[in-house]
């Protein structure tokens, strides 16, 4: 099974909460770090290029000598913070209230300056709309892509804000590179439904899909609730993403 579901049923516990089985799929590894008031935590890693994207909370992001100030009630109405740091970078994260952020991290032995995109500097995409009858309308806010960010990274980060009964990722679509969606509902009991290739899972809050092979992938939220997806894709030497294609005769659809 391809949908990971190691957190489903346990809440994530203070300190790093990683998911197992997802750097093997996808050359990503992903970890949930949830901190406390006070807390206080350094991020570094020779070997890695690291992002670091807020979901929720409020605190401080030390950097290059400079400090950003980041304050994220909930992922329906705000943009996140995101630092993105070179092998050997390092940043402090200091919380003033619960916080939750993901960590996404990739080998990488290409040395190059990060930097920290504010919620002013998050692109984002009202995609779908006055499309298709707004059945497949959300927001898509990219964080960085390759446009972006230095040519040495190999990291894509963004999010989706998936309305109640809608669909995203819509037409049908697919790249050749690794990608991975991290889900949160809200009202957090809610679900939706992922497609890869012909398989269809069930997608309930914290569970991830690593997209793979070149498979095929939509997705849709029940009426009633949100649907939260960080995605990330990592560039591979040989091909690094620059876009999706639509499967035929999709494509059709947005003439």
């Amino acid at each position: 099974m391809s949908l990971i579901t190691q957190f489903r049923d346990k809440d994530f516990i203070k300190g790093f909460n990683h998911y197992n089985g997802v750097f093997e799929k996808t050359g990503l590894y992903f970890d949930i770090l949830l901190m406390e008031e006070n807390d206080r935590i350094e991020i570094c890693e020779p070997e890695n290029e690291i992002a670091v994207l807020i979901i929720n909370g409020a605190g401080n992001i030390e950097y290059n000598n400079s400090t950003s100030t980041f304050n994220r009630n909930n992922w329906i109405e705000h943009d996140p913070t995101v630092v993105h740091l070179g092998p050997n970078e390092r940043a402090i994260i200091s919380a003033t209230t619960l916080t939750k952020a993901a960590i996404l991290k990739t080998p990488n032995s290409n040395m190059f300056k990060g930097m920290i995109y504010t919620p002013e500097d998050i692109d984002t995409e009202h995609r779908g709309k006055d499309q298709l009858d707004n059945t497949c309308y959300r927001l898509v806010r990219l964080a960085f892509d390759r446009t972006i960010a230095p040519p040495q990274s190999k990291l894509v980060i963004g999010e989706v804000l998936n309305f109640p009964g809608k669909w995203s990722s819509y037409p049908p679509h697919h790249h050749s590179q690794p990608e991975i969606y991290y889900y949160e509902f809200s009202p957090q009991w809610g679900y939706g439904h992922g497609e890869l290739g012909e398989d269809v899972y069930k997608i309930r809050h914290g569970d991830i899909l690593p997209i793979t092979d070149n498979r095929v992938h939509s997705q849709t939220a029940a009426p009633g609730f949100h649907m939260y997806y960080l995605w990330s894709i990592r560039h591979p030497d040989e091909n690094p993403y620059d876009g999706f294609t639509y499967i035929k005769p999709f494509e059709k659809m947005l003439d």
